[in-house]
């Protein structure tokens, strides 16, 4: 029996108001923290100004290919695209991440494509932080009004140490990585 149940019938208001506190709370998050920006590099902080409206866990693949440097001779993996699957905090997908260009895509339809604003180092072995600028979405949805996304908690992901040289020029690697995609609209 809870708290609830155990109320006389003369409670019916106090039963009432907590139902709906109860409810608001659920509806409005307080069940789980929002995702805090304390001890994340400055460049990778959204500016202030800026709310968070949905925390997502991303997993899966990064592609790269061998290919001969731009600048200079030589060769050097180079990031192709990633795609991954989005879910909440349960585990449930609410969508994906896939590219090139960058776009993360709800479940609803709706979806925004983005321009890095800035990086920062991540664990060894890891992608870096990253802080997106994203451009209006597309669709109505959950990514509407969608301002900045951050790529933090940032698992695997890099470059394959493999040799990348004539020999494999034009050759495909597919590495895992796991990141939160943390997505700000302004207040």
């Amino acid at each position: 029996m809870t708290y609830v149940d155990n109320l006389t019938a003369n409670d019916t208001m106090k039963k009432s108001l907590l139902a709906c506190t109860i409810g608001v709370a659920i509806l409005s998050g307080c069940a789980t923290p929002m995702y805090s920006q304390e001890g994340l590099p400055a460049p990778v902080q959204v500016p202030t100004g800026h709310a968070v409206v949905l925390e997502s866990v991303g997993r899966g693949q990064i592609t790269y290919e061998c290919r001969t440097k731009k600048d200079s001779a030589g060769f050097e993996w180079v990031l192709i695209g990633p795609e991954a699957k989005l879910t909440d905090r349960r585990g449930k997908q609410i969508g994906r991440y896939y590219g090139p260009p960058a776009t993360w895509e709800s479940a609803d339809g709706s979806k925004v494509t983005g321009a890095q604003v800035a990086v920062a180092p991540a664990a060894a072995g890891s992608i870096p932080l990253q802080l997106v600028k994203t451009n209006p979405a597309t669709g109505t949805g959950a990514m509407q009004g969608v301002t900045f996304i951050q790529r933090v908690t940032t698992k695997g992901g890099v470059a394959p140490s493999l040799s990348c040289d004539a020999a494999t020029s034009g050759k495909k690697e597919v590495v895992s990585y796991q990141a939160d995609y943390i997505f700000y609209k302004a207040r």
